[in-house]
């Protein structure tokens, strides 16, 4: 038994893919007070500060694991978009590029601490103008880093992937396993 500290509904069902019994509970962290010039420094730091609030509030008699994930194109950080406009100006940067997509995680047991960056890259066809706009329309871009999910919307137009996938939406499960 592990608690999943994160509400990410993509996290929890990896870990059920993966047939890792936890419990799910997120912490409070202001993202936003964060600056981070690049993807990997911003990751970092919201997974670090994410971890010392659980830390603080759950302790470790139940191993604990933390995941933040950001998506970047065209050099800019994209975070979760404000509202519809913000989410179309971040899908339309990604839209025929490369976009990659680090996650940091942290998992710590009495007897472990473990963590791990990970990159995975997609390379994007360009997007279809009206799929797009019926995606925005949906609203399922709500709450996702860079709008996109690779697992929705995104998949009919990948190209080319470099990396893991599941890194990609939140959790690299394959590099935590050999850990729990």
């Amino acid at each position: 038994m592990i608690v999943l500290a994160s509400n990410s509904d993509s996290r929890a069902k990896i870990l059920r893919d993966f047939g890792i019994s936890f419990r799910q509970k997120g912490c409070d962290f202001d993202e936003d007070a964060i600056i981070a010039t690049t993807p990997k420094n911003f990751v970092y730091q919201a997974t670090m500060g994410k971890y010392k609030a659980c830390k603080k509030e759950m302790g470790l008699e139940i191993p604990l694991l933390v995941a933040d994930t950001v998506v970047t194109s065209a050099g800019e950080i994209l975070r979760k978009a404000k509202d519809r406009d913000d989410a179309k100006r971040i899908l339309t940067l990604q839209s025929g590029s490369v976009t990659s997509i680090v996650t940091c995680m942290i998992y710590e047991s009495k007897s472990l601490f473990f963590l791990d960056i990970s990159s995975t890259d997609y390379i994007f066809d360009i997007f279809d103008e009206e799929a797009l706009e019926a995606y925005l329309d949906s609203g399922e871009w709500q709450g996702k880093a860079g709008a996109c999910m690779v697992e929705g919307f995104c998949k009919p137009y990948i190209k080319e992937v470099k990396g893991l996938e599941s890194n990609a939406m939140g959790l690299g499960i394959e590099k935590l396993l050999p850990f729990i």
